[in-house]
């Protein structure tokens, strides 16, 4: 008990230094103390000095890092739980753009089996998301295979990441693993939402109607997911999808997302369509209109308009 209070007093007390030079972290001595404290043995020290660097962009404690890193990969489970530090790290090499690929791979293919209740779990999958967008940024000559590789994870949080990082590639290539990936489906639907939205990313235009089919999925999540990645691309073909489709269901939850996802198009027709179902349209699809176009409250003019097929509506109600 005594070692294990005296083990905690010194993380405290490494931690209440951290916070102390946080606003003087640049200085020469704020330098000295991070380049000691990323030596330390205590992760989430570890952990909070790399955050630091990576805040106050401090270049000089890269190498720092890439030890600290190395470090942290030996009996990983046992000195570096839930993979504290190794994020944190990763992440600060990511956004210093750090550009030796053997890190960055070390990370992506990372597993970190440690015990939970009635079991063990991966606690790794979000270290493996860093550091496929490290292999990104750095133009690493194999990382669609990465990429595909961790499309098919096991974590759902490391298959969404994969869809974001292909997406962030820029990359036409990564448009048939994102095809695949939507058409065999994931029991995750964040999963099949990133990647909606990395193929409106890479190819707008061919990949609008693969998106739109899942209007029509026979999961209502699914469906929404599909619509409100559709509005949130603004593109100008997406309007009349979105319309039809909302003019074809029944569904009242997925009528009124689409009429949100209508909305986030901020598009004339489509502000157009909501505001004349304002003003002619059933009470629940007038209801569900103002509340779409409420992200426009703070556009005074366009309110004004929302105010004016309100009125209109009520006029003709005779209330």
């Amino acid at each position: 008990m005594w070692l294990f209070r005296a083990k905690s007093q010194k993380l405290e007390e490494t931690l209440s230094i951290l916070a102390q030079i946080r606003q003087h972290s640049t200085s020469e001595e704020g330098i000295i103390i991070l380049r000691q404290v990323l030596k330390s043995k205590y992760s989430i020290a570890v952990a909070q000095a790399a955050k630091i660097v990576g805040e106050f962009t401090i270049t000089e404690l890269v190498a720092d890092l890439v030890e600290a890193f190395a470090r942290m990969m030996v009996k990983p489970a046992q000195v570096d739980q839930n993979c504290l530090a190794k994020k944190e790290i990763a992440q600060t090499l990511y956004h210093l753009e750090y550009s030796d690929e053997n890190l960055f791979l070390q990370g992506i293919r990372h597993i970190q089996m440690e015990p939970v209740w009635g079991g063990v779990e991966d606690t790794a999958a979000h270290l493996r998301g860093i550091c496929a967008l490290g292999l990104v940024r750095m133009n690493y000559s194999d990382v669609m295979n990465e990429l595909a590789d961790l499309l098919a994870d096991p974590k759902p949080e490391a298959r969404t990441a994969a869809a974001k990082a292909i997406a962030y590639t820029g990359n036409p290539q990564g448009v048939p693993l994102l095809r695949l990936k939507t058409r065999i489906g994931d029991q995750a639907p964040q999963v099949i939402s990133e990647c909606f939205s990395a193929l409106l990313q890479l190819a707008p235009t061919d990949s609008l109607a693969i998106v739109a089919s899942f209007l029509f999925d026979p999961k209502e999540q699914i469906c929404e997911l599909a619509a409100l990645t559709l509005g949130e691309s603004r593109l100008e073909e997406a309007f009349d999808l979105l319309r039809n489709c909302w003019g074809q269901t029944r569904n009242v939850e997925l009528r009124r997302t689409l009429l949100l996802a209508i909305g986030m198009l901020r598009q004339d027709k489509a502000i157009d369509f909501l505001i004349s179902l304002v003003a002619q349209g059933k009470d629940i699809d007038a209801k569900d209109a103002i509340a779409a176009l409420g992200i426009y409250r703070e556009d005074r003019e366009l309110w004004q308009r929302v105010e004016r097929a309100s009125e209109q509506r009520a006029n003709q109600l005779g209330l």
